[in-house]
């Protein structure tokens, strides 16, 4: 399929052929789902730890008789009903990291894509890089494009452009190789260089 291509002046300066394999999907939720579940479980930390009966330093003398207290029978302080005791199945250090093939998470990657390009919400550039490095010269430029909430996606991700577009809400860039489902589909636009076009349909043929 034909796409256009745009300028940072928000002129049009061609087009490209996007790849109907990759860009012309029909977008299915549960693939989508399915991958965006696995990057957010295995980016969790998972150090989560409560300090179990065995772990907490406390006497285990026996501080009351066997019989005649008119109690239960106690004879270790670190007992989980006790203050200070140990936390009974409480959280432990894991991994929260779940199993998704490889090839589940090309897909997942090729259906993100296909569903920018089939909401409209995908925007060519011929390359993420201006003359005047400024914060304020990237606003304008992105005002014309009407790019408010974007994932930029290059190859390589200019010094200069990358620096100055940092200071922007909503406005992330990543490299080629960072390219992923959740920051894909958390972003209202996804723009992409021509350069990185060829980067994505490279790494997913």
């Amino acid at each position: 399929m034909k796409a256009d291509v745009l300028s940072m002046d928000s002129k049009k300066s061609g087009s490209i052929d996007l790849a109907d394999d990759i860009f012309g999907l029909e977008p299915r939720a549960d693939i989508l789902h399915r991958c965006v579940v696995y990057q957010l479980a295995k980016r969790q930390q998972g150090t989560h730890k409560a300090k179990e009966r065995n772990e907490v330093a406390a006497t285990s003398k026996k501080f009351g008789r066997q019989k005649g207290s008119g109690g239960a029978r106690h004879g270790n302080r670190a007992a989980p009903q006790f203050r200070g005791g140990g936390k009974a199945h409480g959280p432990r250090v894991r991994s929260h990291a779940i199993d998704l093939p490889k090839r589940v998470r090309r897909l997942a990657l090729k259906h993100a894509l296909s569903s920018k390009q089939a909401s409209g919400n995908l925007v060519i550039i011929d390359e993420a890089k201006l003359e005047e490095a400024k914060t304020k010269a990237v606003v304008a430029a992105f005002k014309g494009l009407n790019i408010d909430n974007a994932l930029i996606v290059d190859t390589v991700i200019d010094e200069g452009f990358g620096r100055a577009a940092r200071n922007i809400p909503g406005v992330d860039l990543i490299p080629v190789v960072g390219a992923n489902v959740y920051d894909i589909l958390r972003k209202d636009k996804l723009v992409l260089t021509k350069s990185a076009v060829e980067g994505l349909e490279a790494r997913l043929k």
